[in-house]
């Protein structure tokens, strides 16, 4: 590629020179090229200055498109997954028009009569909100723009979340961490520093985990083409120069970073909503996304359901009812939640249906001025539902939608009244300022 480059370079000053002047080939010896370095002649005719403008915007678009692929470079990193994240965007489209074509089928709902607009995701690396179809492909892009800042940082979350079979992500760590546990025991053994690409277990392990070579190049370790004995053809190697204790400590903390990596994953937008008192506080109008069946297929089975309740009622079991149950939450992604404070406004967010109690607890103490104060939930039935309890709220039969009730502490509340102390304002200011009505 580099002679290559050489002889278009020339070619273009033979052809800046303008005509009139000759340019003789140069018949000398020329220097080997050492480490990508070349010597070339230069003609004692220099061309014209426009000539040389000519010549080097030439040889511009010429690099441009001829580029050689670079592992360690931004762009290469972006091509190497850029038919992925395409084929990916091209593949969640179709999804989203076959769904649209399947719930075309049922009477499609007015958006501004929903109680939620939709399922929202928040990137943790660039704090985006995104829709459901939206976040893989960000998150990868963001991932992929983190090489900018820190190769060792941004080549873990590739590894991490690229990479779906977490079985082999394991694999390929152990592998990884195992060649610089040999590197930083024999660190003059050159043997311990080289990776042959062609070597199964290299192979098999490691380089079929994306982003894996990109943490050995953020280790240090350079492609190079070295000879084989008893081949005529080199093979490529990965090889790391000679380290001092100081990049040997650095390589395993590296490495540690590595071991300690976790998936990138989008969180959960709660959406967190105040509302004033309405009568339409029960009343829920979800979108498709809270549910894992179609609209269609949710209709058909709620009349099938019917049917059953009327023809079984006298014959199911506590048992039978329970699995029915049990069968029932599994429809719903998401549940939407609304509390009912004393003072009547509402509060609202969206959950995961299987997140735990502890998690809407969370949520509440995050939204009240005082929420170090012990409170109370009431499910509908009147059940008091407990923070201590590791149980989802799915569980609970609190999806696709519920109504809870929100009580302070009433001893907590006693002693204040006792000591002259005021009932305290409930949501924080920033909820309150976007109080809205319930349609």
């Amino acid at each position: 590629m580099k002679k290559f480059f050489d002889d278009i370079k020339k070619d273009i000053k033979f052809k800046s020179a303008g005509p009139g002047k000759k340019l003789t080939e140069d018949t000398s010896p020329k220097p080997e090229v050492v480490q990508g370095r070349s010597s070339v002649k230069h003609d004692r005719h220099a061309p014209s200055e426009g000539a040389q403008r000519a010549g080097a915007a030439a040889l511009a678009r010429i690099e441009q498109h001829q580029k050689p692929k670079v592992h360690t470079s931004q762009d290469a990193i972006r091509t190497q997954v850029k038919r992925e994240l395409e084929a990916e965007a091209a593949a969640l489209a179709e999804k989203e028009k076959a769904a649209a074509a399947e719930g075309s089928k049922v009477p499609v709902k007015d958006p501004t009569l929903l109680s939620v607009s939709g399922v929202y995701f928040i990137c943790p690396l660039t704090g985006a909100t995104l829709t459901k179809s939206e976040r893989e492909v960000h998150i990868k892009e963001a991932i992929l723009m983190r090489f900018e800042e820190d190769e060792v940082e941004a080549s873990v979350m590739m590894m991490h979340t690229f990479n779906k079979d977490r079985e082999k992500v394991k694999a390929a760590v152990d592998i990884i961490s195992k060649y610089v546990e040999n590197i930083c025991k024999n660190p003059t053994e050159e043997k311990y520093r080289k990776i042959k690409l062609s070597n199964k277990v290299f192979q098999e392990k490691v380089k079929s985990v994306e982003g894996s070579r990109e943490f050995l190049q953020a280790l240090g370790f350079t492609s190079v083409m070295l000879p084989i004995e008893g081949q005529e053809e080199e093979e490529e190697f990965l090889v790391l120069p000679e380290q001092s204790p100081d990049a040997l400590e650095l390589m395993k903390e590296r490495r540690d970073r590595l071991q300690r990596g976790e998936p990138v994953r989008a969180q959960l937008d709660r959406q967190p909503q105040a509302f004033r008192p309405s009568p339409n506080a029960q009343r829920f109008e979800l979108p498709p996304e809270f549910y894992n069946l179609t609209a269609e297929e949710l209709k058909r089975e709620q009349q099938q359901r019917s049917e059953l309740v009327e023809k079984n009622a006298m014959l199911r079991t506590k048992a039978m009812r329970e699995k029915e149950e049990q069968r029932e939450r599994r429809k719903y992604n998401y549940t939407l939640l609304r509390v009912r404070l004393p003072d009547g406004n509402l509060l609202q967010g969206t959950f995961y249906a299987w997140d735990r109690m502890p998690v809407l607890f969370s949520f509440m103490r995050e939204s009240l001025v005082d929420g170090w104060q012990p409170f109370e939930l009431i499910a509908p039935g009147g059940q008091k539902l407990q923070e201590s309890e590791d149980i989802a709220l799915a569980e609970c039969s609190l999806v696709p939608a519920a109504l809870l009730t929100f009580a302070w502490d009433a001893a907590v509340q006693a002693d204040i009244a006792a000591a002259g102390g005021k009932s305290p304002t409930l949501l924080k200011p920033e909820l309150l300022e976007n109080i809205r009505s319930l349609s």
